[in-house]
């Protein structure tokens, strides 16, 4: 895997019922790129749709699924995403296809997409969606799974954290100040707004999203009104409109009054481009100086005092900003002196730590530093880690007990 970080593909998948966005990063790119459905143009969205020929076990997928089915050589299946979601058996050609094995055959027509990049090996797979839940979670890793992916191969990733990773690989002068983004993807014009705390290091970023409604009747009036009530006492760098509602000529107002003072893009890629940044931020080969604490990700760094050469130093079992359901810390240490040791639990956002003391209750008594314990942390949620302590016992000269300690940290 290691070569792999340096050599391989990142992969960007942005996925939504009605559409899916595919971008990549290889070496030697000065950015991700996504991939067109038309040859030199920028038609980036692939319709999330599936079809089987009649009578044939052959299958297409997007527009060209949407052709075969206009055509009624097909069966087409739409909304394939939520389908998948909710455990869905589809009826397609007298045959019955669970939803999830639906999805899978999406998207490995996906990867085997023209211009996708290379055959070199996939460094990681980066999915974002709306919506990352248990659910989305749990059918994503499945997916991987049978695609041939190893765990950490694989990345989910909301669209606020996609974002997140996007607007702060720009130039810096466009994340200066604050970072606006306006998403209307669907019938709900949403919007979030990107904050970092420069007096922390690293520098905590902060998203505040919110979900503006419908924007119905004269849109450039009401959009104008929007926009000169999110501007209002703030100071805002960039801007960013992505989703088919910003397509057409409408913005005129509005548009005038984001351009004042600051740049303003409009696309729809962000964060298929946002999800291969990320990739590369997880594996350490971009520079990172931030940490952004979402929904999905922990609050809370977990770490342990140790001393190593004669050097106090602390090991972070697990660190604030990762995602929760797929971190995990371990490490093992020989235990010198009383059977306790110390957490020491920290806010990202904080210079204090908490100190939590662990007692090993019922260790055989033994000779100083003839104990080898290994600890493992995993966290149960986004704000709390089970800790579990697991007595090795130091090689033939004394026997491990096998006894386990098991105890819960939070915030």
């Amino acid at each position: 895997m290691e070569d792999n970080r340096t050599s391989g593909i990142y992969y960007g998948i942005d996925i939504g019922d009605k559409s899916t966005l595919f971008s990549y990063y290889k070496k030697g790119q000065e950015e991700p790129v996504t991939i067109s459905t038309v040859m030199g143009s920028e038609v980036y969205q692939i319709p999330t749709f599936l079809a089987k020929k009649r009578g044939v076990g052959q299958w297409f997928f997007g527009n060209d699924a949407i052709r075969q089915t206009q055509l009624s050589l097909a069966v087409g299946v739409d909304e394939l995403l939520s389908k998948a979601r909710n455990r869905e058996y589809v009826l397609i050609d007298t045959e019955e296809y669970s939803a999830d094995d639906l999805l899978l055959i999406y998207f490995k027509r996906l990867m085997l997409m023209p211009g996708r990049g290379s055959d070199t090996p996939v460094a990681k797979l980066v999915i974002t969606v709306d919506i990352l839940d248990e659910v989305a979670i749990n059918l994503f890793t499945m997916i991987a799974t049978k695609m041939g992916l190893d765990t950490d191969q694989l990345l989910l990733v909301d669209h606020r954290e996609s974002f997140y990773y996007y607007a702060l690989s720009q130039d810096p002068e466009l994340y200066l100040h604050d970072v606006l983004l306006y998403d209307y993807s669907t019938s709900n014009l949403k919007q979030c707004l990107l904050k970092r705390n420069t007096s922390t290091r690293p520098q905590v970023v902060n998203l505040l999203y919110e979900n503006l409604g419908s924007v119905n009747f004269d849109k450039d009036k009401a959009f104008d009104d929007i926009a000169r009530h999110s501007l209002s006492g703030e100071i805002i760098s960039s801007v960013y409109l992505i989703g088919d509602g910003f397509d057409g000529d409408w913005m005129k107002q509005s548009l005038k009054r984001l351009c004042q003072g600051r740049r303003v893009f409009v696309g729809k890629n962000l964060y298929s481009k946002g999800a291969c940044y990320a990739g590369m931020v997880k594996d350490g080969i971009k520079e990172w100086p931030f940490v952004y604490i979402g929904d999905n990700n922990l609050k809370l760094n977990l770490s342990l005092k140790v001393i190593d050469r004669n050097e106090m130093n602390f090991v972070t079992l697990i660190s604030a900003g990762n995602s929760w359901y797929d971190a995990e810390g371990e490490c093992e240490v020989i235990l010198d002196g009383t059977p306790e040791f110390e957490w020491w639990v920290q806010s990202p956002d904080s210079r204090r730590a908490r100190v939590e003391k662990m007692v090993l209750d019922g260790l055989p008594e033994r000779e100083n530093r003839t104990t080898r314990l290994r600890i493992t942390a995993k966290p149960r949620s986004d704000k709390e880690i089970a800790v579990t302590v697991q007595d090795l016992g130091f090689g033939e000269l004394v026997p491990a007990t096998g006894k386990i300690w098991e105890s819960t940290i939070g915030v």
